[in-house]
């Protein structure tokens, strides 16, 4: 990412050593300071971390720089890996107003970066993922970076915008598996 500052990205076996014919998801967790993506392949209902990492914009104050650099960030990932579908962690509600139409801002670079791309958005609130993952909605980010590390059979060694993601992208796999079911 040329123009972006990016944390080493944490690479599980990659899809050379993983066959592609499962179903490959991009998990994100914009922020305006830094973005959190994640990989998550899953096949035959085996869960297969691929890749997850931050998109950190360069240190400046300019919003319009940074928003640009989350895009192109995004949009890297989206080129390099091309999932099926992105899950992204909508907005809550934010006591500082400013932090709140910041994050907003961030959200939609992430969601025009998808969208240029021509990839399918399904936006999924905070207390759904963790309860999805947890099995409580209002649990700690702690819990949900254990219970990634569990679902992946990985030690979750990465911050918590990666388990963030991460955690976005399996809630999405999980709600697609129980709308399958909910069908039969």
């Amino acid at each position: 990412m040329s123009s972006t500052s990016s944390s080493e990205p944490h690479a599980g076996p990659g899809l050379s050593q993983v066959s592609r014919d499962g179903r490959l998801i991009l998990g994100l967790d914009p922020g305006s300071r830094c973005t959190g993506y994640g990989l998550v392949l899953e096949r035959s209902g085996i869960l297969t971390l691929i890749e997850t990492g931050t998109i950190r914009p360069r240190g400046t104050n300019d919003l319009s720089q940074r928003l640009g650099e989350i895009f192109q960030g995004v949009s890297v990932v989206i080129q390099k890996y091309q999932p099926l579908a992105a899950a992204v962690e909508d907005i809550f509600v934010a006591r500082n107003t400013a932090s709140a139409l910041k994050l907003g801002q961030a959200r939609g670079a992430v969601l025009t970066a998808c969208a240029r791309h021509g990839l399918p958005v399904h936006p999924y609130e905070p207390t759904l993922i963790k309860k999805s993952l947890v099995g409580a909605g209002r649990a700690g980010k702690e819990q949900v970076a254990f219970m990634v590390g569990q679902l992946l059979g990985v030690k979750p060694d990465w911050g918590k915008d990666s388990s963030d993601a991460l955690g976005a992208a399996i809630c999405h796999l999980n709600q697609q598996r129980l709308g399958r079911l909910q069908c039969t």
